[in-house]
């Protein structure tokens, strides 16, 4: 006989082999253990401590059943505290701002970064739809001011550039929004990383000729796109 004993991570006891392979002597007496005194439901007794038999696989069955003997129905194993306690500390999740603060200390330790996006990257890499948008000023020295909206489809992040006009009299200001991940309703937070609420990203559904989109407080209509992004 041999014994294994299943290993369960984290458990801080030694598991393994819990029997080395050997005639297994049968308690105050003599005789060894053979398959005959082996059956679904039993209790069996080695070295003073008692196992209960609860399960068998196909195989078994079907050479007991070969040599005439039924075996008892399988029985079901008592619920262990532990599996449930220990899936309770696996499910533990990083806050966000922990994770930033790991990262970049991996990083600065010159550490390797994982690239969540990579596949995307290699997918969409210099595919970019271009949007030409409409914002109407409304201040005292405002009007219609012209932008084109990149989004990047690599790594789903979004820059706005103002379209400069020779002499229109107005300081050119090269960006409007930075390349960055647009967010439908912005949260403001004193530091990155700390908002534990949901945010919701625009996505190329958002985007179409005629509907008015929403970035930073601004309203702006998108009328014109690009051949490759039509």
């Amino acid at each position: 006989m041999h014994i294994l004993e299943a290993k369960v991570p984290n458990s801080g006891i030694p598991q393994g082999v819990f029997l080395k392979r050997h005639l297994v002597p049968k308690p105050d007496s003599i005789d060894s253990y053979n398959w005959r005194d082996l059956n679904v439901g039993a209790d069996i007794n080695f070295y003073g401590r008692v196992f209960r038999v609860h399960d068998c696989d196909e195989f078994t069955r079907a050479f007991y059943a070969n040599e005439g003997i039924t075996l008892g129905a399988s029985e079901n194993l008592p619920d262990d505290p532990f599996v449930h306690t220990r899936a309770m500390v696996d499910f533990k999740q990083t806050p966000p701002d922990q994770a930033e603060q790991k990262e970049y200390i991996e990083v600065a330790l010159k550490g390797g970064r994982p690239n969540k996006n990579l596949h995307s990257f290699l997918d969409n890499d210099r595919h970019v739809l271009s949007f030409a948008i409409l914002w109407s000023d409304n201040s005292y020295d405002g009007g219609d001011k012209n932008y084109t909206l990149n989004y990047f489809l690599s790594d789903k992040t979004v820059e706005i550039k103002e379209i400069n006009k020779p002499n229109s009299g107005v300081h050119p200001f090269a960006m409007l929004l930075k390349r960055q991940k647009l967010a439908k309703e912005p949260v403001l937070t004193h530091y990155p990383g700390t908002n534990m609420r949901p945010v919701e990203y625009y996505t190329p559904e958002d985007f179409k000729c005629g509907q008015t989109i929403r970035i930073w407080t601004r309203d702006v209509l998108i009328y014109d796109c690009d051949e490759f992004t039509r």
